[in-house]
């Protein structure tokens, strides 16, 4: 971190000592213009006069072309308006698909406007009027006007002629088309009646007609499937974050469980009363505490026992429900105390105490590190933004 700031204040020195000595360059010999094609641009000038000095702004245009130079110029456009306006079609001798009028070429400071002799056949975009052109096609005369957009005084133009073809169909595809243009005809000779009749026959075929279904309902359904999806997955995953903090919650309980067990058995206390008495000290400061997963196992294995199970059956029970490793061997271990006696128990629970203690504070400092980790990526945010709001106004005020 320390570097990286470092960093950044090297490179604000530097880029300070860029702009004193831009600001302070001499400019006695003019302003330069941009090269041709690379448009305009803006000279901020500190002029100085006796003791007064004077601070404005110029906008300097790109260099204008020579007479020459600009006639080189719209050939150039020339010859590419020949390939350009082609679009889909091969050649202007049959034109079956739109041509691309069109009004700039990219690199070239030129303005194009068109016209046409025949706009019942072509818009001024291209667009065919294929309804419109006969079955033997039919000439369009197309005319471009060029005009340099630093001097409107200089134009060129360009002039061709277009054999504007109806497009080749497959059978099917002029089926299509005919049946259209028969109910376009019986819409526009019906007009003042409320109904449109439709052709019943197509080339001797009778024609049946039915209206689109609407795909409401199918973006309904299929809506309705995602995001039941989307509810399962969810309802998923609530539950393993549900498990997950049961888990965690039963291991941060588990030494002050296995330490009380240890101070009650060693008071003189036996097993069943030692696992009541710590149940009802819970109850008592459940209102505190909140409901505590692994307590409630405790509680529900003195309700067992209340019900005739058998004791050392119960505390299994208990380890089983848990889920846990460290509650499964306390289950065993005070399951062994009563089959084998109670010899050792009090220092095996004092060792296990401990040992859950440790890990405890492992798991505490395990935490830790990784809520530091999470930190990283929004520190890294900032420094991105912070270095985005110091650079980027002083690369924006370079004069290059």
């Amino acid at each position: 971190m320390l570097l990286g700031l470092l960093g950044m204040f090297l490179f604000g020195v530097c880029l300070v000592a860029v702009d004193y000595r831009d600001a302070h360059r001499s400019i006695e010999e003019g302003l330069e213009r941009n090269d041709y094609g690379k448009g305009a641009k803006t000279e901020e000038i500190r002029a100085q006069y006796g003791k007064k000095s004077h601070e404005f702004e110029v906008e300097v245009g790109e260099q204008e072309l020579t007479g020459p130079e600009a006639q080189e110029m719209f050939d150039r456009c020339i010859a590419r308006l020949e390939q350009d306006i082609l679009g889909e079609n091969k050649s202007l001798d049959q034109v079956e698909t739109d041509l691309d009028l069109v009004t700039s070429i990219p690199g070239e400071a030129v303005d194009i406007s068109w016209e046409l002799d025949r706009y019942d056949l072509m818009d001024m975009y291209g667009t065919l009027h294929t309804e419109e052109i006969p079955k033997e096609g039919a000439l369009i005369n197309l005319k471009a006007v060029l005009t340099y957009h630093l001097n409107p005084s200089r134009q060129a133009m360009y002039e061709c002629t277009a054999h504007l073809c109806r497009p080749i169909r497959t059978e099917g595809e002029q089926e299509e088309a005919d049946l259209e243009e028969a109910v376009r005809h019986e819409e526009e000779t019906t007009r003042t009646r409320k109904m449109v009749p439709l052709p019943q026959t197509l080339h001797g075929q009778t024609v049946k007609y039915y209206g689109q279904m609407d795909s409401r309902g199918q973006v309904i359904i299929v809506m309705t499937l995602v995001i039941g999806l989307l509810l399962i997955a969810l309802q998923k995953q609530n539950a393993d974050q549900a498990v997950a903090k049961r888990r965690e919650q039963m291991r941060l309980d588990y030494p002050e469980i296995v330490n009380k067990l240890m101070l009650f058995m060693g008071a003189g206390m036996t097993a069943k009363r030692a696992w009541r008495k710590t149940v009802s000290d819970y109850e008592r400061q459940k209102e505190t505490w909140g409901e505590r997963y692994a307590y409630e196992e405790m509680k529900l294995a003195c309700h067992e026992m209340d019900s005739g199970i058998m004791e050392s059956e119960t505390y299994e029970r208990f380890g089983q429900r848990c889920g846990l490793q460290e509650y499964a061997k306390l289950g065993a271990l005070l399951s062994q105390n009563l089959k084998r006696g109670a010899k050792g128990l009090n220092q095996i629970l004092t060792s296990e105490a401990e040992q859950a203690f440790e890990e405890r504070k492992a798991r505490a400092k395990r935490l830790g590190e990784e809520a530091g980790t999470k930190l990283l990526l929004p520190m890294f945010l900032m420094l991105a933004v912070v270095m985005i709001i110091v650079i980027v106004p002083a690369f924006m005020s370079m004069q290059l």
